[in-house]
C-alpha cells in the first residue's frame, strides 16, 4: 500500500464479531477466561496488557511508520519515559540541543539522579557529536524538525554512525509526521510521537506512541509499558485512530498554509527572522528537501524590535489563531515558547539555543489561508 491508503487501511481489519468497519471502543478492563489461565482470546486478558481498540491503533502506527511494532501511550512523555527505562546507571545518552521543553525537563530533572548521563549537542556538528560517543553511549535522541526553532538533523548520516557504533537511535517525528518523513526508512531504530498533535489532529486527546523497527525491541518495550502501566485508554485510542485516517489530507493543507504564512512573515517589515524549513533562507533547507516530502505547518519568527512586549501584544491581538499550548490540530494555534512550552528550560539554556523572549511559534491550521494572513496582519498593528 502507498501511504494515503495505509492511513485508512494499514494494519486494519473489520471487527470479526460484527463486521464493523471501524474498530469498536472496547471499554472493558478485563476479558473472560474458560479456565484459569485460559482466556477465550489468547491476545486479551487484561486491558493494561492489551486492548483490541488500542491494538488497532498500534497496528496502524506500525503500518504508517513502516515499523515492526507500535505501542500507544497515555502521552508523548510517557512514551519517552518508557524508552528511557531501557537504560541504567552509568549509561549515556546523546540528545539534540534544541528539544521540546517537556523532554528536556524529563531528561534533566526526573532522571538527574538515575545515574544516566545526558549530553546535549548540535547534531549538525557530526564531529562534535562523534566525540561524545564512548563505550557507555546507549542512545541517540533527535528531534527533527525541532520545537520551536525548526532545526533539522540529517537522519541518514546520524544513522550511519549509530549503526557502526551499535547504538540505539530514536527520532521524535512529531512535527514532521510519517506523511512527510520516515525515520525508520532512513536508518533510525525507534520513532516517538506526541500523538496529541498531528496524529490525533483535533486537539481532543492526549496520547503518545513508540514505533520500533525491530520486533524484539518492541516486545521488550511492551513489557516495560505493561509493567509500569502508562497505556492509552480505548476511547483515546479510537480518537487517535480516527485522526490517522485523515492525516494525509490534513498535513497536505498544513504544508500549503504553512508555506504561505512563512513567506508572508518573511516579507513583513516588523519581522526579523522566520524559522521554516521550506524557505530557501532556512539553514537546513537542503536537509529538509533531502529527507522530507513537504515542510509542515509549524512556523516560528522573531521581531526586529527584539522586544518581548511586541511578541505578547501580537499574540493578544490574534483573533483566528488561538493562543494556547500544543500544536497540530486543525485549528491554528499561537504560542510564546519562553513563557509557555519551554518555560521549564532555564533562561540561559533557552538563549543559548536561540529561544529568545520575542520568539513566537505558530501552528498553522487548515482554515482558509486568506483569513489566516489577514489575522496575522491585523495582529501586528
Amino acid at each position: 500500500m502507498k501511504f494515503n491508503t495505509k492511513t485508512i487501511h494499514g494494519g486494519q481489519h473489520h471487527d470479526p464479531s460484527t463486521g464493523a468497519v471501524m474498530p469498536p471502543v472496547y471499554q472493558t478492563s478485563t476479558f473472560v477466561q474458560t479456565s484459569p489461565g485460559q482466556p477465550v482470546n489468547p491476545d486479551y486478558e487484561y486491558s493494561r496488557a492489551a486492548n483490541p481498540t488500542r491494538s488497532a491503533l498500534e497496528n496502524a502506527l506500525a503500518s504508517i511508520e513502516n515499523g515492526a511494532r507500535g505501542l500507544a501511550f497515555s502521552s508523548g512523555l510517557a512514551a519517552t519515559d518508557c524508552l528511557l527505562r531501557l537504560f541504567k546507571a552509568g549509561d549515556e545518552i546523546i540528545a539534540m540541543d534544541d528539544l521540546y521543553g517537556g523532554t528536556y525537563r524529563l531528561f534533566t530533572r526526573l532522571y538527574k539522579d538515575s545515574g544516566i548521563k545526558f549530553h546535549f549537542v548540535d547534531m549538525n556538528d557530526l564531529e562534535k557529536f562523534q566525540s561524545l560517543i564512548n563505550e557507555n553511549t546507549k542512545l541517540v535522541w533527535v528531534e527533527t524538525p525541532t520545537n520551536p526553532l525548526m532545526k533539522l538533523a540529517d537522519i541518514a548520516e546520524i544513522a550511519k554512525i549509530t549503526k557502526e557504533k551499535k547504538i540505539l537511535f530514536a527520532v521524535d517525528n512529531t512535527f514532521a509526521t510519517p506523511y512527510l518523513q520516515k525515520p525508520l526508512d532512513l536508518g533510525a531504530d525507534i520513532v516517538m510521537h506526541s500523538a496529541t498533535k498531528y496524529l490525533g489532529g483535533h486537539s481532543d486527546v492526549i496520547a503518545g506512541a513508540l514505533i520500533m523497527k525491530d520486533a524484539a525491541l518492541g516486545d521488550e518495550l511492551h513489557f516495560k509499558q505493561f509493567a509500569t502501566g502508562a497505556t492509552l485508554g480505548p476511547m483515546d485510542s479510537f480518537l487517535v485512530l480516527r485522526g490517522i485516517k485523515t492525516l494525509h489530507l490534513r498535513v497536505q493543507r498544513h504544508c500549503e498554509n504553512g508555506m504561505k504564512v512563512a513567506e508572508f512573515l518573511d516579507n513583513h517589515p516588523l519581522v526579523q527572522r522566520v524559522y521554516y524549513p521550506g524557505l530557501p533562507s532556512h539553514p537546513f533547507h537542503e536537509i529538509a528537501k533531502k529527507q522530507m516530502s513537504g515542510f509542515g505547518g509549524m512556523v516560528s519568527f522573531t521581531f526586529k524590535s527584539t522586544l518581548k512586549a511586541d511578541a505578547i501584544k501580537f499574540l493578544e491581538n490574534l483573533k483566528v489563531f488561538t493562543l494556547a499550548e500544543s500544536l497540530g490540530g486543525v485549528e491554528s494555534l499561537a504560542n510564546h515558547p519562553a513563557l509557555m512550552t519551554h518555560a521549564s528550560i532555564p533562561e540561559d539554556k533557552r538563549l543559548e539555543v536561540g529561544i529568545t523572549d520575542d520568539l513566537v511559534r505558530l501552528s498553522v491550521g487548515v482554515e482558509d489561508i486568506d483569513d489566516l494572513l489577514l489575522d496575522i496582519e491585523q495582529a501586528f498593528k
